[in-house]
């Protein structure tokens, strides 16, 4: 008796460990979605460490969309790192829409990080960019401010390797300063928005990288700065600046040549006393002529005084 219950434990033992092991329920669902996946298959998923429904539940969807899939290929981009079910999803919508994608450069796209699912749906739908506003100068100095509408179409056999979206708005954006720029009037730009389009849509902006530029549709132009105005008021005052710096460094150069002067004849000044000491020592004057001299030489600053007092009187009843 206890050796049968031991042998029932054991038995019911591997019976859960049998179908934990292996996930009867996804082998069901494909049994009957006519999908040949055997037990052993879901045995070696297990052992591989791959979720088995990440594979079965897309090999389902292949199948019946009629895409010939097989499992090791799901499984080896499972392994791989990429997405199953979007590379699957994604060959679906590409054979509906009559496009020619095969596994394999699906899951290479999905592998390089794009998502291969909305890449398929937008070389079917095309995609609308718009770009921020864009500051473009023409020759006239006046500063407009653009914004355009990009219509893109993905392009499957550049998307490997391709430039995406922040590389078409850049190349836009440097097509629509260049045309702005080259106008000689900016009035001009106003009356032919179109002319825009034309010439950024000549320039191929969009080679080397992963999208088709349809169209581009300048949605809005404002008028921005006076942007030569601008210029020229900046520079005048540059200009202006440096008119001062020459002129202040020319009053300093006469400020310094004055008290060069100055001191040249204080130097001067400080020499008679001793020229006319030496000159009495060797009897080129006498005493008398010394005094005569600061007689005449008392009455000149006296009359200076005079002089300057007068000036200042008159200045003065000037004012009043």
């Amino acid at each position: 008796m206890v050796v049968r219950i031991i042998l029932l434990c054991i038995v019911f033992l591997l019976v859960v460990l049998f179908f934990t092991f292996i996930p009867m329920g996804l082998w069901i669902s494909a049994v009957a979605a006519n999908v040949k996946v055997g037990i052993f298959n879901l045995v070696g998923m297990k052992l591989r460490r791959v979720v088995p429904k990440k594979i079965i539940f897309p090999l389902i969807k292949a199948t019946k969309a009629g895409i010939p899939v097989a499992v090791n290929q799901l499984e080896a981009h499972y392994l791989a790192g990429g997405n199953v079910d979007n590379v699957v999803n994604a060959l679906i919508a590409a054979q509906r829409a009559g496009m020619n994608l095969s596994f394999e450069k699906a899951s290479a796209i999905d592998l390089a990080g794009r998502d291969v699912f909305e890449a398929v749906t937008m070389s079917v739908t095309p995609k609308v960019i718009e770009t921020p506003l864009i500051s473009a100068v023409a020759k006239d100095g006046i500063e407009l401010m653009v914004k355009a509408r990009v219509t893109v179409r993905t392009d499957l056999g550049r998307l490997i390797g391709g430039a995406g979206e922040s590389t078409v708005l850049a190349r836009i954006g440097e097509g629509i300063v260049t045309t702005v720029g080259s106008a000689l009037n900016h009035s001009i730009v106003l009356e032919n928005p179109d002319e825009i389009s034309k010439l950024v849509l000549d320039k191929g902006l969009d080679s080397g990288t992963a999208y088709e530029i349809i169209s581009i549709d300048i949605a809005d132009i404002d008028i921005g700065r006076n942007i030569g105005a601008h210029l020229q008021s900046l520079q005048a005052e540059a200009d202006n600046k440096i008119a001062q710096a020459r002129a202040e460094e020319r009053r300093a150069m006469a400020v310094a040549l004055e008290q060069e002067m100055r001191a040249a004849v204080v130097q001067a000044e400080a020499e008679i006393p001793k020229a006319m000491a030496q000159a009495l020592r060797e009897g080129h004057i006498g005493v008398l002529d010394y005094y005569k001299l600061q007689n005449v030489l008392a009455d000149t600053e006296m009359k200076k005084n005079i002089g300057t007092g007068a000036n200042a009187y008159a200045e003065s009843k000037r004012e009043a």
